[in-house]
């Protein structure tokens, strides 16, 4: 097995994704308007990659208003299909970790379609694996987590890049939790996919049995 594909199988290095778009749903014809992720290898940001992108319509003002993009700047953006092309390089095989990974994941797997971009990594949803691990927060949201996990935040929420540095903040302070309850040195990714799925009154025996 080679350096990369090792990497592949560790949970703390991957793709943290996160996406604007017009709506909820690309089945209803929503679509993109802004990605930004950030590269994790070994738990440290090695690379970023960020872009508006134009929908090939107006966005309504209920969207320009929650994430401060424009339909002014979206008019001066490349279209959706030059910006995923470059995002699908990006990408490559990696893994990825999105927050509400299903809402993230429909959208890229939406725009990777239309290009005929396909990708064999897999996602793993940091809002379930939160769910288990800190039962006792407030709020699942990312926001709401970041200020409980007391991680040091400097910008807006609902911008792409923004959240998916956030995340993968979020996200390594989770794997650190989860070696403190474990003798893993590395965490690998099955067992946060397992980890996604498990009730939450067995979380503790899933990570007990890796003591």
């Amino acid at each position: 097995m080679g350096i990369s594909d090792m990497m592949q199988h560790c949970a703390d290095s991957l793709v943290v994704l996160d996406f604007e778009t017009t709506g909820l749903s690309p089945d209803r014809g929503d679509r993109a308007i802004e990605i930004g992720a950030v590269r994790l290898e070994k738990g440290v940001v090695v690379e970023r990659f960020q872009a508006l992108m134009n929908p090939g319509r107006r966005i309504s003002g209920f969207i320009e208003s929650y994430t401060g993009i424009t339909n002014k700047m979206l008019s001066k953006a490349a279209p959706c299909d030059e910006v995923m092309t470059e995002f699908a390089s990006f990408l490559g095989n990696s893994n990825v970790v999105a927050h509400n990974a299903s809402f993230d994941k429909r959208f890229l797997d939406t725009e990777l379609g239309r290009i005929a971009r396909p990708y064999s990594g897999t996602f793993a949803c940091s809002l379930l694996v939160a769910r288990r691990l800190y039962q006792q927060a407030p709020s699942h949201k990312l926001g709401s987590l970041i200020s409980y996990k007391n991680i040091p935040s400097e910008g807006g929420f609902h911008r792409a890049l923004f959240d998916s540095e956030m995340t993968a903040k979020l996200w390594m302070t989770m794997l650190h939790d989860i070696r403190l309850q474990t003798t893993l040195v590395s965490v690998p990714f099955t067992l946060i996919q397992t980890l996604c799925s498990t009730p939450k009154n067995s979380v503790s025996k899933l990570l007990a049995a890796h003591k």
